[in-house]
C-alpha cells in the first residue's frame, strides 16, 4: 500500500510586514477553511477559520476595533 499523499500547505505573510520581520499572522487557504499561525512559532498551532469567519475578522481589523492603545 502506498502512503497518503502529504498534504501542501503555501503560506503567506500580509504586504504590510517587514521584509524580515516575524511580528505577523500567516494565512492559507485549505478550500474550505482559512489557516492562521504566528509566524514567528511556524510548527506552533493553527487556527483554522471557515472562510465566512476570517473574512468578518479581517473586516474588524481593519476598522482599528482590535488596535492597541
Amino acid at each position: 500500500m502506498s502512503p497518503a499523499p502529504r498534504l501542501v500547505i503555501v503560506w503567506r505573510k500580509s504586504s504590510y510586514s517587514q521584509p524580515a520581520g516575524d511580528d505577523c499572522v500567516e494565512v492559507a487557504g485549505l478550500g474550505a477553511a482559512c489557516a492562521v499561525r504566528d509566524s514567528k512559532d511556524a510548527d506552533g498551532p493553527v487556527l483554522a477559520l471557515t472562510p465566512h469567519a476570517w473574512s468578518a475578522f479581517v473586516r474588524t481589523i481593519k476598522t482599528g476595533a482590535h488596535d492597541l492603545r
